[in-house]
């Protein structure tokens, strides 16, 4: 495959662009307030601090970091994937070159050993936050060893739910886009699920298109009976809870819009997941009970990305409550402090 250069850098500087053209959040008044004793009390964004970002390939990564990171006053600590080593190490020397970049605001660790990321999590009062992204082995390694607070990422378990009243031509686009537009990512759709009442004339609609354009199918038992003759592989109780990352998709009849809710909320990582249906009501059910980050009505999971959601670029897409949720950017890259003002009150 031949790569063009100028088309991956042009858009690697778009996202920076972008993001320099955003309001800086640091110094933001949050709220203010007077107590009836006359404090006169502000709660205002301050950087975090000091931001590790544990990652694997895709260099561009760096520079997204890098970015939001330095727009909000913060420093940032990278330990990317031994894959990019060289790109990170060039990418990294041309940013400490930019004029008005503090010494020492960006680190590269060595990517050639293991301690390298043992030391980062250990960093308990070095390092204020770390973020690791990737698959679910480092995530999982860095949120159960880490003495530093971590604001988890990535993992992407993601439904599309058909529901009976879909517009048939919307839910194609919307399925096979979520799937195929690219699927090793954590936004890309894993299951879908179906309403039975449609089933018997969508499932062998979608499961054909599906199949044309490539993903390995796998049906419960309701699908495949539907399907007979297309030989897909049985859904076995694994796939219910597997993050693909590949042309692959599960696929289930459900019950009704409770069934396809309770079904998400079992399986479901919390990252993405989606609805398409004529119906406000079952729409703003879904919206309101699925316990994800981010959920859709009538769109693609693949928007949940901070450059789709305005935000120049993305640290990633939280699937904790705290401190932040979905897709991250300068916001979140802030903590708050109160700032009172008095004229010699005491308690």
């Amino acid at each position: 495959m031949t790569v063009n250069w100028s088309v991956v850098a042009g858009a690697v500087g778009s996202g920076v662009r972008e993001v320099g053209s955003l309001l800086d959040p640091v110094g933001e008044t949050i709220a203010e307030w007077t107590r009836p004793n006359g404090l006169h009390i502000r709660k205002v964004r301050v950087p975090l601090g000091v931001l590790g970002v544990i990652y694997e390939s895709r260099p561009n990564v760096t520079v997204d970091c890098v970015s939001l990171v330095l727009k909000t006053g913060n420093a940032i600590v990278l330990r990317g994937g031994k894959e990019a080593a060289h790109s990170n190490q060039m990418l990294v020397e041309i940013l400490n070159r930019v004029a008005g970049v503090p010494e020492g605001a960006i680190e590269l660790l060595d990517s050639s050993t293991r301690d390298s990321v043992q030391e980062l999590i250990k960093a308990r009062g070095l390092v204020d936050v770390l973020i690791p992204r990737g698959g679910p082995g480092l995530i999982s390694h860095v949120a159960d060893n880490a003495t530093v607070p971590v604001i988890e990422t990535g993992a992407g378990n993601c439904h599309i739910c058909v529901d009976e009243s879909a517009d048939f031509a919307m839910a194609d686009g919307i399925v096979i886009n979520a799937k195929t537009q690219r699927p090793s990512v954590c936004n890309s759709a894993e299951k879908l699920l179906v309403h039975q009442s449609i089933a018997k004339e969508y499932v062998p609609r979608i499961v054909k298109k599906l199949l044309a354009g490539g993903v390995e199918v796998r049906g419960d038992d309701e699908t495949r009976r539907l399907t007979a003759g297309m030989s897909l592989a049985p859904a076995e109780a694994q796939d219910w809870s597997e993050e693909y990352l590949r042309l692959c998709i599960a696929v289930r009849v459900v019950a009704g819009i409770e069934d396809a809710i309770a079904h998400i909320n079992r399986y479901s990582t919390k990252n993405s997941d989606a609805i398409v249906t004529r119906d406000e009501a079952r729409a703003q059910l879904f919206l309101q009970q699925v316990d994800s980050a981010v959920v859709y009505w009538n769109a693609s999971t693949r928007f949940s990305d901070g450059g789709e959601f305005g935000f120049g670029a993305e640290m990633g897409i939280s699937t904790q409550k705290l401190h932040c949720r979905g897709p991250f950017a300068l916001a979140e890259l802030t903590s708050t402090k109160y700032q009172v003002a008095g004229n010699g009150q005491i308690r």
